[in-house]
């Protein structure tokens, strides 16, 4: 729950555009009405009568008991006046509680064209926001609802989507288990693999981290910061140097000493889409001259601020390497959360991990129904 609240908290852009964009689709031909909540009946229980205790064939007769004095009875009360009454207490006793005013508004074709266009705003993409609004006005379409029972159908709706890609990344008993992490730079790649070492660290695994990306020196250096806060070691070479050398040295190193996981950094550079595709498939090459079988994971990592534009990047890092699962980092700073329905929706591929801040813990397992919550502004639960 404690990232949930952090999800929640930092999803307000995205959230509190769809509640006000909501309010304002009921509040557009809503009808104001005044409901009083029934709550349930309190059963009574009624109470046993008295059982007699078995007598014993020992028992003595009972003394018989002297007569009382009778007692008057106690005067009747005065009624309890309603100023004095505590709140609510009526209403608790009879089944009644207070009223309050709801608006609520026909769903209608009006009403589901401006629910299409507030999802197509929040970057869930034209093809996903009419299926999902499709879905919500089935056994819905006629009836008034209120702003709360639509974010509740919009998030039964994105939960049911989100469900079937929500899978952790998954560990393999083969040492060491190599991670190869693609994606564009700046999406987040380096803090992401700090992130998940010290995850993997302290689940007991052991962990080496290739600094691949040898273009860019910055990246090598922030990839070090990041070793040290996770405990982590970090392997590196000349700027400029080729990666699939240091991958080779790298799968050499964790070989002998029986690494966990070899989480290897990439270079993102897609304005040459060529040179990148012949440096993954060279280090992938390289790599498997230790190990046939690796890579064993390829993680995609997607920055949530570029909206629709991560699309794009995983059909083209689909057709460089075998992505086999994502990590959207940056939901914090974006108006568009939608953008992670349309990936589940479009894709299908496994969304591992979420990131919502630069702290260390600010990562965490994919939940589909916290996120859908976070992004409709229900509560969790």
């Amino acid at each position: 729950m404690a990232f949930f609240k952090k999800l929640k908290d930092r999803l307000f852009r995205s959230s509190s555009k769809i509640e006000e964009g909501l309010d304002a689709i009921v509040e557009d031909g809503g009808v104001e009405e005044t409901v009083v909540p029934q709550p349930a009946p309190v059963a009574i229980e009624p109470v046993p009568e008295p059982t007699a205790e078995p007598e014993s064939e020992l028992a003595p007769e009972p003394e018989p008991k002297p007569q009382s004095t009778p007692v008057a009875p106690a005067p009747v009360s005065a009624p309890v006046s309603a100023a004095k009454t505590p709140p609510g207490l009526f209403g608790r006793l009879f089944g009644q509680s207070e009223a309050k005013t709801v608006a609520r508004r026909t769903f209608d074709d009006d009403m589901l064209e401006q629910l299409e266009e507030l999802l197509i705003t929040t970057d869930m993409g034209v093809d996903t926001a009419l299926r999902v609004t499709a879905n919500m006005a089935e056994g819905n379409f006629g009836k008034k609802l209120s702003t709360h029972e639509i974010k509740t159908l919009l998030a039964r709706e994105i939960t049911r989507i989100m469900t079937p890609v929500a899978r952790p990344m998954p560990l393999y008993p083969k040492r060491p288990q190599v991670v190869l992490v693609v994606g564009v730079n700046g999406s987040g790649k380096t803090t992401t693999i700090g992130k998940l070492a010290s995850q993997f660290r302290g689940a007991g695994k052991t962990v080496l981290i290739a600094a691949g990306d040898t273009f860019r020196a910055a990246a090598v250096e922030q990839l070090q910061v990041w070793g040290e806060r996770a405990g982590v070691p970090v392997m590196t070479a000349p700027e400029g140097s080729d990666p699939a050398s240091l991958a080779y040295d790298a799968m050499t190193r964790a070989q002998q000493e029986g690494t966990d996981l070899l989480m290897i950094d990439t270079a993102g550079r897609l304005q040459n889409r060529a040179d990148l595709m012949e440096e993954l498939a060279k280090i992938v090459r390289v790599i498997r001259k230790k190990d046939e079988t690796a890579p064993h994971n390829t993680l995609l990592v997607l920055d949530a601020t570029t909206g629709q534009n991560a699309l794009n990047q995983v059909d083209v890092f689909r057709n460089i390497s075998d992505v086999s699962g994502l990590v959207m980092t940056k939901l914090d700073g974006t108006a568009k959360g939608g953008v992670l329905v349309a990936l589940a929706d479009r894709f299908g591929l496994p969304i591992h991990a979420i990131g919502v801040g630069e702290q260390i813990d600010d990562l965490a397992p994919f939940d589909p129904e916290e996120f859908a919550a976070a992004l409709t502004g229900l509560e969790a639960g």
